[in-house]
């Protein structure tokens, strides 16, 4: 604590930076519309027990999530979003749930879950490819990932892969279509490889990368910053472990 006022200045100063790079929006007050999705009782416990901790209605409604969408789910680890997706779209909407081939190689538990979604949910389609080329359909709605973008970025992958995905998403997506993008912040001018080092990425390179695809930074949410994360602590450490500082960006495909 002898340091807690340099530090408390230090981490001000990290979340300015954050906020600064894009439009903020605050957090998002009308979520009544989604208390069925998080009280649907088909989804699991485990996953209801997280909801506040993420943020799970405002985020939804950041993202302009509605019934009748189709909602790609990028990356989808566990199907925690691809879950709450298929019960906010609806059964007159679907979920394409994507986990690249690569990731399901690697550890059993991505492939088990991809099947799992797709089994227990019945407007839930899962696709499997190689990270470089996600096979969306077209005219989705939406297209959202949380905590991955920065997977893309690790270093058994092309350094073009995240190029490569972007201009997937931007094709798959209808006119006015939303990208939204959901990671653990890294200081800024960090550089690419704290996605490896730390698992985080800089915003900065988020939205110049997510730009450069032809996309439009729409809004910010600083709905699940958090000042006492020092953006330097690889996220899987148990000091900082589901208490990172991350981002959440909303991008349109323009009309």
């Amino acid at each position: 604590m002898r340091v807690a006022f340099n530090r408390s200045l230090i981490l001000a100063a990290s979340a300015a930076m954050l906020l600064s790079t894009a439009a903020f929006a605050p957090p998002v007050q009308d979520t009544g519309s989604y208390a069925a999705v998080l009280a649907d009782t088909d989804r699991p416990e485990a996953d209801r027990a997280r909801d506040g901790s993420r943020k799970t209605a405002e985020i939804l409604a950041f993202a302009e999530v509605a019934p009748g969408q189709t909602v790609g789910d990028m990356i989808i680890g566990g199907g925690y979003f691809t879950r709450v997706f298929a019960s906010a779209v609806g059964e007159d909407g679907e979920v394409i749930a994507w986990q690249p081939a690569e990731f399901i190689a690697f550890q059993a538990s991505y492939g088990e879950s991809l099947t799992t979604v797709d089994e227990e949910n019945e407007n839930v389609s899962a696709i499997r490819s190689p990270i470089g080329a996600p096979a969306f359909p077209q005219a989705l709605d939406l297209v959202f990932t949380a905590q991955n973008y920065h997977d893309l970025h690790l270093a058994p992958f092309p350094a073009d892969t995240a190029a490569k995905v972007n201009a997937a998403v931007f094709a798959a997506l209808k006119p006015g279509g939303l990208y939204v993008i959901v990671d653990h912040a890294a200081t800024s001018g960090a550089g690419l490889g704290v996605a490896d080092t730390l698992h985080r990425i800089d915003i900065a390179d988020v939205r110049r990368e997510v730009e450069a695809a032809g996309f439009v930074l729409e809004a910010e949410s600083g709905i699940l910053l958090d000042p006492a994360d020092p953006l330097t602590t690889n996220v899987f450490d148990p000091a900082i472990r589901g208490r990172t500082s991350q981002f959440v960006l909303k991008f349109r495909k323009p009309a």
